[in-house]
């Protein structure tokens, strides 16, 4: 059953989530369980309001219990867990209504903040919802009494441990395998709001556990730059990708108190144009803010036109620096961004250290070094 959705003028295929696929894996095996029928496609409604009939796998009907799968379809979105096998095994149990726990391949929650307690199988709670609707609407269709047994479910994912080395499960305290996760059951190809929503996850988990400071960073150059450039450790970061705004906002409303932004000039150039998603197709604009701020200062027409045929900020950088310009230019920038961070924040206090891969550190706003000393005194307090 294939989805599709138009995206910047391509069709894409939609894929489902794993907590899509757990949910109907376990309203399969209940079925079977409870029919002592075998069911080789279940159907399941998604929070999207998209219904799915999924191909039920690895069907093995025991005594007294009924194990199946099925496989994640991530359709047109890079995710890594597409292909992945989403068992649920589904048994009769003493206690009444519905149990749901994890087996292999499914993490544990080991710290705050997150979607499920301490201790608890990561699975969220919008799959575990799911689930829940699905096992009742074959109970209720065989005329089963949850009051009396009940029916327990367990959501294991072979492999799990090695896929979830690849997805930000370690960085939030999630151990042993991959989260069962989804709010709307289907994955949409290049899904905006899912990074966003992941950021969120981890700064609110932070904060949770009682940070008021924290370093953000677009992606691995800035996090390689904080290990080699700053001698820090990287996983000190939260990574916001293009979503510096996005982050931002979420900092002010979670209360943080600081926020020390660090990257690639590529990207938080574009802050001095009050440009707060810096991916390229929002906007291109990291030459026009430097020719601009550059001939503001006494740079020529000529070499401003040079600057606006550059392809890449180093370039720039080397035309501002034979005219002596390099250093006034990128303080003024750091002053705009210092500015249109502050618009933004609010009340948390906020900050940005900018460099290059060729020319290294570039430039940082007034607060940038006291924010730095706040991280680095609360994380080593942590540590």
């Amino acid at each position: 059953m294939e989805k599709y959705i138009e995206k910047d003028g391509k069709r894409l295929k939609l894929g489902y989530t794993t907590g899509s696929c757990a949910a109907a894996a376990a309203k399969a095996a209940g079925y079977m369980l409870l029919t002592g029928r075998k069911k080789e496609k279940i159907k399941i409604d998604t929070p999207k309001g998209i219904a799915l009939e999924l191909d039920v796998e690895n069907i093995e009907m025991g005594q007294d219990y009924v194990a199946c799968s099925i496989k994640k379809d991530a359709g047109d979105d890079p995710d890594v867990t597409d292909g992945a096998d989403v068992f649920a095994e589904v048994r009769l149990s003493g206690a009444p209504g519905i149990s749901i726990d994890g087996g292999p391949g499914v993490g544990k929650v080991t710290k705050r903040g997150l979607d499920q307690p301490v201790g608890e199988a990561a699975i969220n709670s919008v799959p575990r919802q799911m689930i829940e609707e699905g096992l009742l609407e074959i109970c209720e269709a065989v005329d089963f009494d949850l009051s009396g047994s009940g029916i327990s479910v367990v959501i294991s994912v072979p492999g799990g441990e090695k896929i979830a080395e690849k997805t930000f499960n370690p960085r939030l305290g999630i151990v042993g395998g991959i989260s069962i996760l989804g709010t709307t059951g289907i994955v949409e190809p290049m899904s905006e709001q899912a990074l966003v929503d992941t950021i969120a996850v981890e700064l609110r988990q932070r904060r949770e556990n009682g940070a008021k400071y924290v370093l953000l960073t677009p992606g691995n150059y800035g996090a390689d730059f904080i290990k080699i450039g700053m001698e820090l450790e990287p996983k000190w970061a939260v990574l916001t990708s293009n979503f510096i705004g996005d982050a931002v906002d979420i900092c002010a409303r979670l209360g943080f108190k600081g926020a020390l932004i660090v990257g690639h000039a590529g990207k938080l150039v574009k802050l001095a144009g009050n440009v707060f998603n810096t991916h390229s197709k929002y906007g291109d604009c990291r030459m026009e803010i430097i020719a601009a701020n550059a001939a503001a200062l006494g740079l020529s027409a000529a070499r401003a036109e040079e600057i606006l045929g550059c392809a890449m900020v180093d370039d720039a950088i080397r035309i501002l620096k034979e005219e002596g310009l390099f250093q006034k230019t990128f303080e003024r920038l750091a002053g705009r961004i210092e500015y249109n961070l502050a618009c933004r924040a609010g009340e948390l206090k906020t900050g940005a250290i900018l460099f290059s891969k060729e020319y290294g550190f570039l430039c940082e706003t007034a607060l940038a070094q006291e924010l730095l000393k706040d991280i680095v005194k609360e994380q080593s307090k942590e540590n």
